[in-house]
């Protein structure tokens, strides 16, 4: 990885990850192909579906392909956001007060089940987040440049759950929702437990180490290669623009939400083997990008109307640009 990557190179390695991934988390294409994104793009991602389908998985695998530290902190209503970012303890033998670092101190994170702990607690995260660092008894603690925080949430039971603040829910990059898998893919889970898969231990699916945490970065320079014409940015921000007056949408995408989707749609170009992005990458990657920035109007709520569906009859609405 010493040489400069070219735009072919980053298709390839994308395919490569893609198809490691593919041998534990069966059946998610769609999953798996944002997961890659946000990765390739430095973003966090928040995933949602019930318990049982993989979420941790999915996170712990990409750790494997990529050959870095992996944590996971279990949300929970007693958590404190010291559990999170560390405190300083004082040490008896030679009195003076040392710094213990918390699980935030990674590569990859996952925080499991976020919308389990108050409001305080989730943002502990926030910081590290967006600045990609934390405080700690008033000094800065850098983490290191490479941190993407995997969360999830269930969208159940949401009795004793604290829902995001929308100051942070706009922190992650996309929000993905995984579901149910279809029954030849659930046979071919079972199938890969038959022959020796555990969970715990996603090597044991064979998936291998394919590039480390330095080469993220030298892919994440040679995205900044891909062009965006001035036509697929107006068409970005059409689409952010409308969501914020549009009847049923309370309140609409920020530029944060123009920024993302800028940055993923160069990332999905190369997916696609192009070096340059076009209408149809930023179609498919507005529900995952918005969906989460839009907060509904109590009517749409009640009707059970979701923010894919606002967002996929704005895009029929605006102007493809040719």
């Amino acid at each position: 990885m010493g040489k400069k990557l070219t735009i072919e190179d980053v298709h390839n390695m994308y395919q490569r990850i893609k198809e490691e991934l593919s041998k534990v988390i069966v059946g998610q294409t769609d999953v798996v192909e944002h997961t890659i994104i946000a990765l390739f793009s430095g973003g966090h991602i928040l995933i949602e579906g019930v318990p049982g389908l993989g979420k941790t998985l999915l996170a712990s695998s990409l750790s494997h392909i990529i050959g870095c530290e992996f944590k996971r902190i279990q949300f929970t209503p007693d958590l404190m956001p010291s559990d999170i970012i560390g405190t300083t303890v004082y040490n008896v033998e030679d009195h003076s007060f040392q710094v213990k670092k918390g699980p935030v101190f990674t590569h990859i994170l996952l925080a499991d089940e976020i919308n389990r702990s108050p409001a305080k607690t989730q943002s502990a995260l926030l910081e590290a987040m967006q600045e990609q660092q934390v405080t700690i008894d008033g000094t800065i603690y850098p983490l290191d440049n490479f941190f993407i925080c995997f969360a999830t949430q269930n969208p159940i039971e949401m009795e004793g759950t604290y829902p995001l603040p929308e100051a942070q829910i706009d922190r992650f990059l996309m929000k993905v929702l995984i579901l149910y898998p279809q029954l030849e893919d659930e046979n071919r889970i079972l199938r890969n437990y038959r022959e020796g898969f555990q969970a715990e231990h996603p090597e044991t699916a064979g998936i291998k180490k394919i590039l480390d945490v330095k080469a993220i970065t030298q892919i994440q320079n040679t995205i900044n290669n891909v062009v965006v014409d001035d036509k697929i940015i107006d068409y970005i921000t059409r689409i952010v623009s409308v969501t914020r007056d549009y009847s049923g949408i309370s309140i609409g995408a920020s530029p944060r939400g123009s920024v993302a989707l800028f940055k993923t749609a160069r990332v999905k170009a190369i997916t696609e083997g192009r070096d340059f992005v076009n209408p149809d990458d930023i179609k498919n990657l507005v529900c995952p990008v918005l969906r989460h920035r839009l907060i509904l109007e109590a009517e749409s709520e009640i009707e059970g109307i979701t923010a894919d569906e606002f967002l996929h009859k704005i895009i029929n609405e605006i102007e493809v640009p040719r």
